[in-house]
């Protein structure tokens, strides 16, 4: 027999998508937490279920490693959701690089790269700690690295097509720039260790940004 619905009710298949949401959410945060406790390497599959009250089954079932969930919570840190839709590809990023002018390019460049820091700072930590001794971490932060010049490298072409780019200043040397200015190391050092405001980095990235990369006339 079919089961019954009450009228405005979701559907089975509804519901059951909204816990396997609920079990990964709990996951997450709860790996979040022990991750950060512990480190990557002493928290197990038992704890994270435990903490998140997530039978261990269940949590293989939707991860299939320890590695997965780290995974999913530096994807969701970077992306701001759970939505699996990389950064480069979101319409907000896809726009961005469209912009003609190169000033508010760079300062929407600038806007994106230091909310990111400011979401995945102790999960970079985490997967950096990870990849000395986890040969699976470090191919993770291998990629990680990558798509991350690949996506800084679309904000320096988009800079050169505009021909808004220093004239003795190549789109690979600005990409390295970039990569460099932006990168967790480098936020990590100035707000976290030196203690500097979110709001004081980001103008300190956005001035220092474009007195290397843009020409006479763009900055």
């Amino acid at each position: 027999m079919a089961e019954r619905v009450k009228p405005g009710s979701p559907p089975p298949a509804g519901r059951g998508q909204a816990r396997t949401r609920l079990a990964r959410r709990a996951v997450v945060d709860a790996a979040r937490d022990l991750f950060l406790e512990r480190g990557y390497v002493a928290t197990t599959i038992d704890a994270i279920s435990e903490r998140s009250d997530v039978p261990a089954p269940t949590v293989y079932r939707l991860f299939s490693s320890k590695l997965g969930i780290l995974h999913a919570l530096l994807d969701s840190s970077i992306g701001g959701d759970d939505q699996p839709i990389p950064v480069q590809q979101r319409t907000e990023v896809a726009t961005l690089l469209e912009e003609p002018d190169a000033r508010t390019l760079l300062a929407g460049f600038v806007s994106i790269a230091v909310a990111i820091n400011v979401r995945s700072n102790d999960l970079y930590q985490i997967l950096w700690s990870a990849s000395a001794s986890d040969a699976a971490a470090a191919a993770l932060f291998t990629d990680y690295q990558r798509q991350r010049a690949e996506g800084q490298g679309r904000f320096a072409r988009s800079l050169a097509e505009a021909q808004a780019l220093r004239p003795e200043l190549r789109e690979r040397d600005a990409a390295d720039l970039i990569h460099a200015l932006a990168s967790p190391e480098l936020y990590r050092l100035l707000v976290t260790d030196k203690g500097w405001a979110i709001d004081r980095y980001e103008r300190w990235l956005l001035d220092t940004l474009t007195a290397q990369l843009l020409a006479i006339g763009q900055s």
